[in-house]
């Protein structure tokens, strides 16, 4: 077992432990946010949402936000902060406002746990991504980036199919890299610039060598605990939580109500399908959401500090979390195993 620091421990240890970072990621409904608690809680750091759902306010259910309990815990940042009606919130936003919070929460002389799903607001961090590209193009590159990583190939490409459908007709529908970059060029008046971090030239970020702890299940493990996962949030009020924001003015026209969970149940209310679809639709596009993440995540294998963990290899996830605290307790203190 792993001791929790008195506070004499964590004061002669603020300069050095300020200096590391720990990132947790993996799928959804993999059990991040009771992790990250529980590191930030034993080394005395804060946690920094990567999540590109729970930003906006009002939208806690469908999104999974942790509970008024998990959040009392440790302080949390980037947690319901955005309005849903916001049009251009993107990877280069989150990655200005994590970078502030990083700041600050390593100024205090704290450990900053970077906890969340959504691959390439990590990725912005592990790598030095240029979101300044000449008019803007990076950014434009980076949201298609996030829209289908959160929604699939097949989300962007009818978006392409909508603006361009002579284009369109000569891209695979799979083809991520080229539909992005057609998209570009049709926001871009055609011109052929990009994000080049994402064709291969990566360069290593600030967080390049931060302990990347990766948690995952089997798969039939973690499509169980997505289907009951969906189950709980529809029993704790999600149709009621969306008949709200349509209320306030949130509508399929903004991207917070394009969620997965949040689509779905709009499309019932408006009277597309009945209840039994709707969730069963939500399930099925949590399944094909999480593989798609553990997918991105897995290229991250090779780092110094990539750590997986398969919860269905331990006895109970007690266990795994144990095994977990020791991993990061050695990072903390000697940094081996890291390079």
């Amino acid at each position: 077992m792993v001791r929790h620091p008195d506070e004499a421990d964590l004061a002669s240890n603020l300069t050095k432990r300020s200096q590391k970072s720990v990132i947790v990621a993996g799928p959804t409904a993999i059990g991040k946010t009771a992790c990250a608690i529980e590191i930030a809680r034993r080394f005395g750091g804060e946690i920094i949402s990567a999540d590109s759902m729970q930003v906006y306010k009002g939208m806690d259910i469908g999104t999974a936000k942790p509970s008024a309990g998990e959040l009392a815990q440790v302080p949390h940042h980037l947690i319901g902060v955005i309005d849903p009606k916001t049009p251009d919130y993107s990877a280069a936003v989150w990655r200005a406002f994590a970078g502030v919070a990083i700041d600050d929460v390593r100024a205090r002389g704290l450990v900053p746990v970077i906890a969340g799903g959504t691959g390439l607001y990590i990725h912005s961090l592990i790598y030095d991504l240029d979101f300044s590209g000449t008019g803007g193009d990076a950014e434009l590159r980076a949201h298609y980036e996030t829209l289908a990583e959160n929604f699939g190939n097949s989300y962007i490409y009818d978006i392409l199919l909508s603006k361009a459908p002579e284009a369109a007709k000569i891209i695979h529908p799979n083809n991520r890299k080229r539909i992005i970059r057609a998209l570009e060029r049709i926001g871009q008046g055609g011109e052929k610039t990009g994000l080049k971090s994402f064709d291969g030239a990566w360069k290593p970020g600030a967080f390049y060598n931060a302990l990347l702890i990766f948690l995952n299940r089997d798969r039939s493990e973690l499509y169980g605990h997505i289907n009951v996962r969906v189950d709980k949030l529809l029993e704790s009020g999600l149709v009621d939580e969306v008949l709200g924001l349509k209320a306030s003015g949130v509508t399929e026209r903004h991207i917070a109500m394009l969620g997965i969970g949040y689509k779905e149940v709009l499309a019932y209310v408006n009277g597309e399908f009945d209840a039994a679809e709707m969730a069963e639709r939500i399930r099925r596009n949590t399944r094909r959401y999480a593989k798609r993440q553990i997918t991105w995540f897995k290229r991250y294998e090779r780092l110094p500090g990539f750590r997986a963990f398969n919860f269905s290899g331990y006895p109970s996830k007690g266990a795994a979390l144990d095994e977990i605290m020791r991993i990061v307790d050695d990072y903390m203190h000697t940094g081996i195993g890291l390079e």
